[in-house]
């Protein structure tokens, strides 16, 4: 197993709290961490179909299927939802700390549930594909970016060796058959996964709703739906523009980023020989360098503080960092020479 930087994060967490909750995008490793973390506590996958019946039927005998274990690993809890509530009810009346650990991909559901049922019981992680730190702890750090860049950050490429193609061709076919489906309203599954590949066509740039939804052939108001759907299961992530204390003049929609940087050149039919001249490559390095940043404020155990700030005359600094009392400003450049200009911006 690839070692994660957050685990002391988790386990500190499960000293205090009774429930530990693993988000994040499919094939990330949150089982796999969860079940490593926690060896004595017994497993159950929601994704198994009689496990879940159960679960959505007789949630009490689930729940003490397995009395001899030190607690209860249940994955992808979001297809029983009311799952929590009986989860709460025990919680109270045994106060056991880290006896329940829940992981899962669908945020969007699963945040509102929480709130409603487990507020104050439980401790909230996030854990996204593998950071650099982790490939480079287990000597899996590819030498070359644009090796990085075009296999992704996924666990399953560097443990098992999936093929770059196999592995998300099958992923995209499962989020979107099964999640998309399962889990929302979305009606046209042929154009929701269209709309996905323009969204990685304009990974890095400020997003604009009405021009996405014009080429998807959408309303924005389903664009923003969608989008809010693609936020909430971890495929992209909205950077939001930092104004505070400078002035009011200045842009305030959010940039798109994807947490996986494999998954846009594999939406966007882009090879790894091509990527040295590929004009997606400055936005593609650009997405990779600031889910780093996210990623490694999640494995701290942090919600991450990232901006982006742009004025209406076009200076732009790609990331800031809000440390509170002081910014770190960060300027990302695809290139292995320096240059002076591109410390323009900064300056």
């Amino acid at each position: 197993m690839i070692n994660r930087d957050a685990k002391a994060t988790i386990l500190e967490s499960a000293k205090y709290f009774p429930v530990v909750a693993i988000l994040g995008p499919r094939q990330s490793g949150k089982s796999t961490l969860a079940q490593a973390i926690f060896p004595n506590h017994a497993y159950f996958s929601l994704e198994d179909f009689d496990t879940r019946t159960l679960a959505l039927n007789d949630p009490r005998t689930l729940l003490k299927a397995r009395p001899d274990a030190q607690g209860l690993i249940i994955d992808e809890f979001q297809y029983a939802p009311d799952l929590l509530s009986y989860i709460k009810t025990m919680v109270d009346a045994e106060q056991r700390s880290g006896y329940f650990v829940l992981t899962g991909s669908q945020n969007f559901l699963m945040n509102q549930a929480i709130t409603q049922s487990l507020a104050g019981r439980v401790a909230l992680h996030t854990l996204l594909p593998l950071s650099v730190s982790e490939l480079k702890q287990s000597s899996l750090l590819p030498v070359q970016i644009e090796t990085i860049l075009y296999q992704g950050s996924y666990p399953a490429i560097y443990s098992k060796q999936v093929p770059v193609e196999k592995m998300y061709g099958n992923y995209l076919q499962t989020y979107v058959e099964r999640d998309v489906r399962q889990l929302t309203q979305v009606g046209d599954l042929a154009l929701f996964q269209t709309f996905i590949t323009l969204c990685a066509a304009r990974v890095g740039q400020i997003l604009n709703l009405t021009s996405l939804a014009n080429d998807c052939g959408i309303s924005d108001q389903t664009a923003r739906r969608w989008i809010d759907i693609l936020q909430a299961s971890y495929i992209i992530y909205l950077l939001q523009p930092y104004y505070q204390n400078f002035g009011k003049r200045l842009i305030k929609s959010p940039k798109i980023y994807f947490y996986d940087s494999g998954l846009v050149c594999y939406l966007l039919k882009i090879k790894q020989d091509e990527l040295i001249t590929h004009p997606q490559r400055g936005h593609l390095f650009e997405s990779f360098v600031i889910t780093e940043l996210i990623k490694n404020s999640y494995n701290a155990g942090h919600v991450p503080s990232v901006y982006f700030w742009r004025d209406n005359a076009g200076h732009e600094v790609d990331c800031l960092i809000d440390h509170g009392l002081q910014m770190t400003a960060i300027e990302v450049k695809a290139s292995r020479t320096v240059n002076l200009r591109f410390f323009e911006n900064l300056d």
